[in-house]
C-alpha cells in the first residue's frame, strides 16, 4: 500500500473508533473511556500485520464488533473494550495473562471465553458443530456477554463475508440460522435476529433472497401509502386524546416473508401482513398499562380487530422480557394489518434485549428471567446424556416455542412452551414432585397426566411417595427438562432391577447345580438369544424368563450331543412348515436397534409407512418427536435420506420380547357367493392373526377389500398374504401405507 493510502486508512480507523464512542447507549464515563481507548491500541497493536480476505486492515472488524455491542446490544464499557481485543488472545502474541495484568480479571474472563469458543473446529459435518455448540454454551462460565459478543462476532461475520468462497458463505450462513439466530432470539435481541436471518437466506437460497428484495422495492411505494391511510386516520384521534407519540411503519422481514410463503405454499402477493403499524408512546411506569388499552380502544374504534390474533404481552411479558400490545385489525381493501403498541420502555427492551432491562431495573434485586434461563440451560447441559443434534435441536425447540402462562393452586405464575403437558408442569416445579406425580387436576378436574395446557389453566399436582414414571412418561412430556429427568429414572430402575434379577438368577442356578460365572451369563445371554448381560439380568428381574426355560438352558448344558439328535430327528421332512411356531419367528426380530452400537432408543413407527419386525428400516431424527422409524422403501424415504442425510440413523430390528404391529391389506378380486366368509376363516384360522377392522364392497363383479391385521413380524404377514392368494377369486394382495 501507497504512503497515501495508509494514511488515509490510519484516518478512517480514528473515525471509526470516534464513531463507537459517540454511538454507545450506556453513558460512558471518563474512566470508561480511558479503558475502551486502552483496549483499542492494544487492538490495533496486536493486530497491525493482518489484514482481512477483503484486503482491509484487520482491526476493522473488532471495531464492527465493538459499535454492534456498544450500539444495538447496548452493553457498557468492559464489553465494548472485550469485544475490541476478542481476537487478540487468539491471533497475536498476546496472553489472557497480559490483559489480566493490563486490564482486570473480569475482562480477561471475557476475553477468555471468547477464545475458548472460538477455538471450538470450525469446518465440520453438522453434528460435530451441534457437540461443539454444546460446549460453546457450557463456557458461558456465568457471564451472558460472552455471548451477546459472541452473537455480534457472527452478526458482523455475516455482514462482510462477500470476499469469501461460496462454500464458506453457506456453510457460516448455514450455522447462523441453525445456532445463532434462535439465541439472538432467545435473548430478546429481536433486530440482531433479524438481522442475521436476513443474511442467512441470502447466502443459503440466494435467488429466493433477491427475488423477495426487489419484489419489496416494487410495491414499496404503495405499502407507504397503505401505512399512510391508517395512520393518518389513527395520528388525529391519538392527538384529540393527547398522547405523545411516534408512529413507524415495519416491513416485514425477508426471512419471515419466505418462511411464509413456504410454510403456506403461497407466493409473495398472498402474503398479507408483510407490514405492521408500531405505535411508540412516551409514559412513565405508572401509567404505561393504562396507556397501552387506552391506545388499544382508540385502534378498534377505527379498525375492527380479529378476536383470536390479540397478543397481550404487558399483562405477561415474554420470558425474555419482550412486553407489547399487538392488535390485527381488518384494514382498508379488506387486508389484515398488524398494530404493535409499545412503550419507549418497551420498545428499547425490544430492540436491546437485556442491556435495556438492567437500565431499567438498577437496584434491583429480583433474579431476571436471563439468569433463570441460564441455570435452565446449564441443567440441560450437565443432565444431558442425548446426543448433541438431539441436544441442539431440543434446545432450538424450546428457544423458538411459543408460550403459555399458567398459575399454581397458590396463584403463582408459571410460563411453558406451547404444548406443554399437566405432566411438564409438574416437573417445572421440581423434579422430585415430577417423578411422584400420581395425577393432576386443571380447573379443579381431574385430567390425564398428557393433557396439553392452555394459558390461563391452575394446576394441581397429586403425588404419591410409591409412584414410579413408566416408560410412556416419555410420551408424555414435551420439555427436555421433564424428559431428561424421567430418562434417568428409568435408567436406575433398571440398573436396580437387573441387580436384584441378579441374585435371584444365583439362587435360581445353584438349584439345578450350576454356578453363575462369566461363561454361564454368557451361554444364558445366547441361549436366550439376548444382547447383554443387563438384559438377561433385568428380564430374571421382572419374571418375563420362566423357571422351565431355565431348567431347558440346564438340560440343553448337559447333554448337547444328545439334543443335536433331538433336533435332527425333530426336522423330519413330514413337519409341515406351516406348523412353525409363531413365537420362534417372532423371537428372530421384535426389538428394533440402532446404529453401529446396536443402541435402545425410544422411537416412534412412523404413520406413513406403518413397518413392522422384520421390515427394512431406518431411523430419522425429527425435530419434536424424537426418532421416527420408516422402512426403506417408504415413499418419503428418498426426500429424508437426500435432505437430511446427517440425521438418518441405521436400524435393524434383533430379537427381544412379544410385541404387535399393525399392518394394512387391500384385497382385489372377483366377487362371488361366500368370498367374504372365505377371506375372515383364512385370516383368522390359519394364521393366529388378529383382525382390528375390515371393509369389504363389491362392486358390478369387482371385489373391493381393506383390512387391517395385527400381527408379530413380516414373516407372519408375508405367510398370510400367501393365504390370501390362494383363495379362489382372489386376484391382488397388496400392503399400503397410509400417507
Amino acid at each position: 500500500m501507497t504512503e497515501i493510502e495508509l494514511e488515509d486508512e490510519k484516518k478512517a480507523i480514528a473515525r471509526e473508533y470516534k464513531e463507537l464512542l459517540r454511538i454507545s447507549y450506556q453513558t460512558l464515563t471518563d474512566s470508561d473511556k480511558k479503558l475502551i481507548r486502552k483496549a483499542f491500541d492494544v487492538a490495533v497493536d496486536a493486530h497491525k500485520d493482518q489484514r482481512r480476505k477483503s484486503g482491509e486492515a484487520y482491526i476493522f472488524h473488532p471495531i464492527g464488533v465493538a459499535k454492534i455491542v456498544a450500539s444495538e446490544i447496548g452493553l457498557g464499557a468492559t464489553s465494548i473494550a472485550a469485544a475490541l481485543m476478542h481476537d487478540v488472545v487468539e491471533d497475536t502474541e498476546v496472553t489472557i495473562e497480559d490483559i489480566e495484568r493490563m486490564f482486570n480479571p473480569k475482562i480477561a474472563h471475557l476475553v477468555e471465553g471468547l477464545t475458548k469458543i472460538s477455538q471450538v473446529k470450525k469446518d465440520m459435518n453438522i453434528s460435530m458443530q451441534a457437540e461443539n455448540f454444546r460446549k460453546m454454551l457450557l463456557t458461558l462460565n456465568d457471564d451472558v456477554r460472552v455471548i451477546l459478543i459472541k452473537i455480534a462476532d457472527r452478526l458482523h461475520n455475516m455482514q462482510t463475508m462477500d470476499s469469501m468462497p461460496d462454500y464458506k458463505q453457506v456453510k457460516i450462513a448455514s450455522e447462523t440460522l441453525y445456532i445463532y439466530a434462535p439465541l439472538a432470539h432467545r435473548l430478546g435481541l429481536y433486530n440482531i435476529k433479524t438481522k442475521l436471518e436476513d443474511l442467512g437466506l441470502k447466502y443459503t437460497e440466494p435467488e429466493i433472497y433477491k427475488d423477495i428484495v426487489s419484489k419489496i422495492k416494487e410495491t414499496k411505494e404503495e405499502q407507504d401509502e397503505y401505512i399512510k391511510t391508517i395512520s393518518d386516520v389513527l395520528k388525529k384521534s391519538l392527538d384529540e386524546e393527547d398522547v405523545e407519540y411516534i408512529m413507524k411503519g415495519r416491513p416485514k422481514s425477508i426471512y419471515s416473508i419466505r418462511r411464509k410463503m413456504a410454510a403456506q405454499n403461497v407466493t409473495f402477493d398472498e402474503v398479507y401482513d408483510k407490514f405492521a403499524l408500531r405505535v411508540i408512546y412516551k409514559s412513565n411506569l405508572h401509567d404505561e398499562k393504562f396507556l397501552a388499552w387506552k391506545i388499544y380502544s382508540i385502534v378498534t374504534d377505527h379498525y375492527r380487530p380479529s378476536p383470536s390474533r390479540l397478543r397481550d404481552w404487558i399483562s405477561s411479558p415474554k420470558s425474555t422480557g419482550y412486553e407489547a400490545l399487538h392488535i390485527t385489525v381488518m384494514g382498508p381493501k379488506g387486508r389484515w394489518v398488524e398494530i404493535q403498541v409499545r412503550s419507549e420502555r418497551m420498545d428499547e427492551i425490544a430492540e436491546k434485549g437485556y442491556a435495556a432491562h438492567y437500565k431499567y431495573k438498577q437496584g434491583a434485586t429480583e433474579e431476571s428471567g436471563l439468569d433463570t434461563w441460564l441455570n435452565l440451560l446449564k441443567e440441560a447441559l450437565e443432565s444431558s446424556e442425548t446426543n448433541a443434534v438431539d441436544f441442539v435441536e431440543d434446545f432450538k425447540m424450546n428457544l423458538y416455542a411459543k408460550e403459555i402462562f399458567v398459575f399454581t393452586p397458590k396463584g403463582e405464575i408459571k410460563s411453558l412452551p406451547k404444548g406443554a403437558t399437566s405432566l411438564d408442569f409438574a416437573f417445572s416445579i421440581h423434579s422430585e414432585i415430577g417423578i411422584k406425580t400420581r395425577g393432576t387436576r386443571v380447573n379443579g378436574k381431574l385430567v390425564p397426566l398428557n393433557h396439553e395446557l392452555k394459558s390461563g389453566d391452575q394446576i394441581e399436582v397429586i403425588t404419591s411417595a410409591h409412584q414410579k414414571p413408566t416408560i410412556n412418561w416419555l410420551d408424555y412430556v414435551t420439555t427436555s427438562r421433564a424428559k431428561n429427568k424421567i430418562r434417568n429414572v428409568l435408567n436406575e430402575n433398571t440398573k436396580k432391577i437387573a441387580e436384584d434379577g441378579k441374585e435371584l438368577l444365583t439362587r435360581k442356578l445353584k438349584h439345578l447345580k450350576i454356578t453363575l460365572n462369566e461363561n454361564v451369563v454368557n451361554e444364558l445371554v445366547n441361549f436366550f438369544k439376548l444382547k447383554t448381560s443387563l438384559d438377561l439380568f433385568y428380564r430374571i428381574g421382572i419374571g418375563s424368563i420362566e423357571n422351565q426355560q431355565l431348567k431347558d438352558y440346564a438340560a440343553q448344558k448337559s447333554n448337547t450331543l444328545m439334543n443335536f439328535f433331538k433336533s435332527k430327528i425333530k426336522r423330519s421332512p413330514n413337519s409341515n412348515p406351516e406348523d412353525i411356531n409363531k413365537q420362534e419367528l417372532s423371537n428372530n426380530y421384535d426389538l428394533l436397534v440402532f446404529g453401529a452400537e446396536h443402541d435402545k432408543l425410544d422411537y416412534k413407527l412412523s404413520s406413513c409407512c406403518n413397518p413392522i419386525p422384520g421390515d427394512d428400516v431406518f431411523g430419522f431424527i425429527t425435530i419434536n418427536e424424537g426418532i421416527k422409524v420408516h422402512k426403506k422403501d417408504c415413499p418419503n424415504a428418498i426426500t429424508l435420506q437426500s435432505n437430511y442425510a446427517y440425521r438418518i440413523m441405521q436400524a435393524k430390528w434383533i430379537d427381544s420380547s412379544q410385541q404387535e404391529f399393525k399392518a394394512i391389506l387391500k384385497i382385489t378380486g372377483m366377487d362371488s357367493l361366500g368370498l367374504t366368509n372365505e377371506l375372515t376363516k383364512v385370516i383368522s384360522n390359519n394364521m393366529n392373526v388378529n383382525i382390528q377392522s375390515i371393509s369389504l364392497s363389491g362392486d358390478a363383479g369387482i371385489f373391493n377389500g381393506q383390512v387391517t391385521v395385527v400381527v408379530q413380524n413380516n414373516s407372519i404377514l408375508k405367510k398370510l398374504i400367501d393365504n390370501i392368494k390362494k383363495i379362489d377369486g382372489i386376484d391382488k394382495v397388496t400392503r399400503v401405507y397410509t400417507n
